[in-house]
């Protein structure tokens, strides 16, 4: 089998492998030296999104221009760039896949400081390597669309677009971030041609949307919307939306509306820093919504959904449970993950508690900040008999430290035999790691804690590796605060990573 990969008898095994490694550039690197057709089949991964590499050496850029025609060169060598322009052995313009404008003429302001900063300069190069990804085949996956006051386009790439229906015809994830006013036109025809060539995008994030749109020529900020809603219109199958406001976006313009057209389709509704409006009601209509994440929101946008969902995520300053409980008990058996975040605290708690036990039976993750360490919350924890990944930041203030160590202890014992992941959020919970780790017999895969401050918690961590036999990792929130000798003590038991590297979010 091995020696079948290295030959290249089997491509569709080998490009999988290599995808697998998209994000170990240090490996793909190595790959590329192995042989001429590991070569072929890791460069093409390698430059699929370039711009993004913050690492990335800048002068990779000089590696486009070998594609480039003699009226461009010489048109470079006018602005003062004398690069040699050798033959590369790949056309990497075909290979793009991913392109951020923001990175973009981010990387080419880096490339031209180490050749002559000069504005025209910068939009000249832009607009040559987008021409160049245009015409020369490459195919998009992932775009996302940032107008700065610098970035002009010239008509002819909205004009090599229209010629080039290839370029968007792939289009799975589309990112509108931030347009200048001095750019809306721009943003508008760009949009434009989207709505009419990418038609299999899959997921739409609307990002930095301001209310403040209304009030600076309306007429160009209308065609915006109007081309977002076209956008919405066009798709075959949209699964994910996400519209991000600043400043508490109050007007939607219709954009929420045209979701009526992707009713069928949507998975998955995402939204951040909004108003309530009535227009979020035609979400009632998507028959195969599934996930609902609402953030810094209106309270009354919870109680405006009158369907089942599997997953809600619900994060803002301050929860009202009386307003979030219609939604928990529509979405009942069917409910298997919640995150509920608060840095203010949750109101009318035992209601909420009391709502999940009776309604709510299948949670298998569940996220909760804010909350009290009660013993309702612990007997609900037991009640969870599916749950596997649970994640708590709890309030002990008024918790004397005796009963809080009785609390400890009963919650350590009455974690369900299902739970394989825990984070325990912050350091509520740090004085007493020790107590719960010396109770607690549920099969951990992976345990996040706030840290390993003395030796009774490495201790009890290490009994609890060889009594439970089942952690793989520990995930450490001050992990540069680690000594290298308590790191090296615990390796022989259980790794211990930073705890990036294991969380999972809801």
């Amino acid at each position: 089998m091995a020696s079948k990969i290295f030959m290249g008898y089997m491509p569709e095994l080998m490009e999988n492998i290599l995808n697998n490694l998209k994000n170990e550039f240090n490996s793909l690197y190595s790959c590329a030296l192995v042989s001429r057709y590991w070569c072929k089949m890791s460069i093409p991964i390698l430059w699929q999104d370039p711009f993004s590499q913050f690492n990335q050496n800048p002068l990779f850029i000089t590696r486009y221009f070998s594609s480039l025609g003699e009226d461009e060169k010489f048109a470079l060598k006018k602005y003062g760039i004398n690069t040699e322009f050798f033959k590369t052995l790949f056309e990497y313009t075909r290979f793009l896949k991913i392109l951020d404008l923001y990175n973009l003429e981010k990387k080419v302001v880096e490339w031209m400081l180490i050749e002559l900063v000069n504005d025209t300069l910068m939009n000249f190069t832009i607009n040559l390597l987008f021409n160049l990804f245009i015409e020369n085949g490459a195919t998009l996956d992932k775009l996302v669309v940032f107008f700065s006051d610098s970035l002009k386009f010239k008509p002819e790439i909205f004009c090599s677009l229209g010629q080039n229906v290839q370029f968007f015809s792939r289009l799975q994830y589309l990112f509108l971030s931030e347009v200048a006013f001095s750019n809306i036109e721009s943003a508008v025809t760009l949009l434009r041609t989207l709505a009419k060539n990418a038609t299999k995008i899959r997921a739409l994030k609307l990002e930095k949307f301001v209310s403040i749109y209304d009030y600076y020529e309306p007429r160009l900020f209308q065609a915006l919307f109007h081309a977002i809603m076209h956008i919405i219109e066009s798709q075959e199958q949209l699964r994910l939306f996400s519209l991000v406001g600043v400043k508490y976006l109050t007007e939607f313009h219709g954009i929420i509306s045209a979701l009526e057209s992707q009713k069928n389709s949507l998975q998955e509704v995402i939204i951040d820093n909004c108003d309530f409006s009535a227009e979020f009601d035609v979400l009632n209509n998507c028959k195969n919504l599934e996930t609902l994440r609402i953030w810094y929101c209106d309270t009354k946008l919870s109680n405006i959904f009158d369907y089942k969902i599997s997953t809600l995520e619900i994060v803002n300053f301050s929860i009202d449970a009386s307003v979030t409980i219609q939604i928990l008990e529509q979405s009942g058996l069917l409910l298997q993950r919640l995150k509920l975040g608060s840095c203010e605290g949750i109101w009318n708690e035992s209601l909420l508690l009391e709502t999940l036990k009776s309604s709510c039976p299948n949670i298998r993750y569940l996220n909760i900040t804010g909350i009290e360490f009660s013993i309702q919350l612990i007997k609900l924890i037991g009640d969870l008999q599916k749950l596997q990944f649970l994640s708590l930041w709890c309030s002990i203030d008024d918790i004397q430290d005796e009963e809080l160590k009785i609390r400890v202890m009963t919650f350590s014992e009455i974690l369900p035999l299902t739970l394989q992941y825990l984070d325990l959020e912050d350091n509520w919970i740090e004085p007493y790691t020790d107590i719960f780790l010396d109770h607690c017999n549920a099969p951990l895969k992976k345990l996040l804690i706030y840290r390993l401050g003395n030796e009774k918690i490495s201790k009890a961590l290490v009994e609890f590796c060889i009594r439970n036999k089942t952690l793989n990792y520990v995930g450490v929130y001050n992990y540069l605060d680690l000594y290298d000798k308590t790191r090296t003590e615990m390796e022989e038991y259980v790794p211990l990573v930073p705890f990036e590297h294991i969380i999972v979010d809801c």
